[in-house]
């Protein structure tokens, strides 16, 4: 419970607007900013499951019915705040939705969903196939292995296969199954050995990502622990000097580590995640554009109106709009060499 004491000018009471821009200041000013609560968007364990830690070095493999045939093959948007995917679709297909872009694919398919990102399924009815959930701390200790392993769960992806290409999938997914369900001697070994394999042949069927730069490690923790305190403060809106301080670096450090380990501007990387929070608020929930600008930190409505347009190419209700609409999914990606 917070205790609130304001100061009021005298002679005279205290106009209610002023009151209300008051608390409103207030409440921007607590760790525990109140419109946090306000996502429409479910944050699940393993979907279906309540939210919690995750342990250290976890690692999920299970069919793809499991969850989705008790679901009648329709898995509603949800997130994972820590947790990856790869799921492997052995026969059937369906359509994926990632925050605001819908693809559709045919088996054999690969999908990469990575942590954070809004994400929902519609299977075609008797798809077979693997789902594989990583801990994004584990996969960060696995791609030390191998630097190119870093940009796989960067963007959501759907990547047809070859058949030879999904019965290795399989058999690897199996394998990392099996080891998970006993205990043997190397059970560590064996598992890091078969996500590994896994990881290398879904980096070689995806997208090419576009180049983060080539930052030393301090730099690399720094644009670590940014990323982090956006993801906790970025409603605050505060500025570049402000996070500068709390990670301990200039402001000059904190910019070249920003430009060379991600591509970007701290600035830009702070309106990326208010943006993204925009959009999912305007595709799951039934928030004004007012309410919105203010859930994202913005306590003008039509200067959060500009910006987003300025970025988006459109306004948060044209945004809005196209979204209930829009009935052409995007094409899945082919793994065939002589079209990346």
């Amino acid at each position: 419970m917070f205790s609130l004491a304001v100061m009021l000018p005298q002679p005279g009471a205290p106009r209610e607007g002023e009151i209300n821009l008051l608390l409103g200041r207030f409440a921007r000013s607590c760790n525990n900013y109140p419109m946090r609560e306000r996502s429409p968007v479910p944050a699940f364990y393993l979907y279906g499951e309540p939210q919690r830690g995750v342990t250290e070095g976890f690692v999920h493999v299970e069919s793809l019915d499991d969850r989705s045939r008790p679901s009648e093959w329709t898995i509603r948007p949800h997130l994972h705040r820590d947790l990856h995917h790869v799921i492997l679709i052995a026969e059937g297909g369906g359509s994926m939705t990632a925050e605001a872009e819908t693809v559709v694919f045919d088996a054999p398919a690969l999908l990469l969903v990575p942590a954070g990102i809004v994400h929902g399924f519609t299977w075609h009815r008797e798809s077979r196939g693997w789902v594989c959930t990583i801990a994004d701390s584990y996969f960060a200790q696995l791609a030390t292995r191998d630097a190119a392993l870093e940009a796989l769960f960067r963007t959501p992806q759907a990547l047809s296969l070859a058949m030879p290409e999904r019965d290795a999938v399989a058999a690897l997914l199996a394998e990392v199954q099996q080891e998970l369900n006993w205990s043997a001697p190397g059970q560590r070994a064996a598992v890091e050995a078969a996500l590994l394999a896994i990881l290398v042949r879904s980096l070689r069927h995806a997208r090419p990502a576009h180049a983060e730069g080539t930052g030393n490690r301090r730099e690399a923790e720094i644009v670590a622990q940014l990323r982090a305190r956006i993801e906790e403060r970025f409603r605050f809106r505060e500025p570049v000097g402000v996070h500068a301080r709390a990670l301990g670096v200039s402001v000059t450090a904190f910019r070249l580590a920003c430009a060379r380990v991600a591509g970007s501007s701290p600035a830009a990387m702070l309106d990326a995640r208010a943006l993204l929070e925009a959009r999912r608020l305007l595709l799951y929930s039934n928030l004004s554009v007012g309410e919105i600008a203010d859930a994202v930190g913005f306590e003008d409505p039509a200067y959060f109106s500009r910006f987003f347009a300025r970025h988006v190419g459109m306004s948060p209700r044209a945004f809005r709009e196209r979204a209930a609409t829009k009935a052409q999914p995007a094409s899945c990606a082919s793994s065939s060499p002589s079209t990346r």
